[in-house]
């Protein structure tokens, strides 16, 4: 089977489309399924994988080069071979969620981390959804505790993470205010943004010196101080980081830290998010999904040997909405 692989932390540079050996079905452990791949959502999960930054992620994927040579995590596909001991799942199946190295022809995954594929998708849309989508309802449903008729703010709202809250908040019965730049409004009012902040004319954390404040802000960017983002906070107002500070060597973990430190003293709450991507909340985002209520927003598509120019797209930080990799014929 063809698989993108890399041996070693770098750039986009160091991956490589290479034939390797598709994974046999003695392989699967308990509860594991080989699953077909139709299509892999791109994720900055992937590229701080790739380049092993911030370093302290190195402690778990290998200090000096990467035990997984296999990239990729999203994916949406068909199932090949079922193992021992899985529950409600059976070759046939059209799934999505998480699989080791989806960025190939085949993966496998757990059946805890996959669900049935949302039937009104298909299998690229579907590949978009599951970290991006998990992570957006996670904050605010469990982080961010969001209720219908309060204020939301979710800066960085045009990307992936960020395309998902909108849709996510206006569903739970909240006014929605995005932060992006001028370029997206009309993709982020299209998801049900009521008001759109364009960063480049306007600074959203001035909205709170005038009185205008906010029940909840998702920081999907994690590009201003802390202090700016309570400043916009009602006095009860929840921050929930999704993003923080890019480094080298600590990255979010020290936005983390800070929020831990000055939890304590203030009235407004920080809470930490530690998504987790589980089959109860796939099938909670894919009624969401068939329900109308939220939709995928796929920006570009790239085949599977175009991955380091989709990772390279990436980092850039303006990607809109989500990129995917096509790798079946959904035919």
């Amino acid at each position: 089977m063809i698989a993108i692989t890399y041996q070693r932390y770098g750039s986009p540079e160091v991956l490589r489309l290479e034939r390797i050996e598709r994974p046999h079905p003695s392989e699967l452990g308990e509860g594991e399924v080989l699953v077909r791949v139709m299509a892999a959502g791109v994720n900055p999960l992937d590229w701080h994988f790739m380049r092993g930054t911030p370093y302290f992620l190195r402690l778990m994927t290998g200090v000096r080069r990467p035990k997984e040579t296999r990239l990729g995590r999203d994916f949406a596909g068909v199932i090949e071979e079922v193992g021992p001991h899985v529950d409600g799942l059976r070759a046939g199946d059209e799934v999505y969620g998480a699989a080791r190295g989806s960025f190939a022809e085949y993966a496998i995954a757990h059946h805890d981390k996959i669900a049935a594929k949302p039937a009104n998708l298909g299998f690229e849309e579907a590949a978009a959804a599951p970290i991006a989508g998990l992570t957006a309802l996670q904050a605010l449903r469990d982080a961010g505790k969001v209720q219908a008729g309060e204020t939301v703010l979710v800066n960085g709202a045009s990307g992936g993470v960020g395309s998902f809250a909108v849709q996510i908040a206006k569903a739970s019965g909240a006014r929605v205010t995005a932060v992006c730049g001028g370029w997206n409004a009309e993709l982020v009012r299209s998801l049900g943004a009521d008001q759109v902040i364009d960063y480049s004319k306007e600074d959203f954390a001035k909205r709170g010196d005038d009185g205008r404040r906010f029940d909840l802000l998702v920081d999907c960017v994690g590009n201003r101080k802390l202090g700016d983002c309570r400043r916009v906070l009602a006095r009860r107002g929840r921050y929930v980081a999704v993003a923080g500070p890019e480094g080298r060597i600590a990255g979010p973990l020290f936005r983390m830290i800070q929020m831990f430190v000055v939890a304590p003293f203030i009235s407004q709450r920080l809470p930490s998010l530690l998504a987790s991507l589980n089959r109860p909340d796939l099938e909670a985002l894919t009624a969401l999904i068939e329900e109308g209520k939220v939709t995928p927003a796929v920006e570009r598509r790239y085949d599977l040997d175009q991955v380091p120019a989709a990772i390279r797209y990436l980092e850039t930080g303006h990607a809109r909405g989500k990129t995917v990799i096509r790798i079946g014929d959904e035919t």
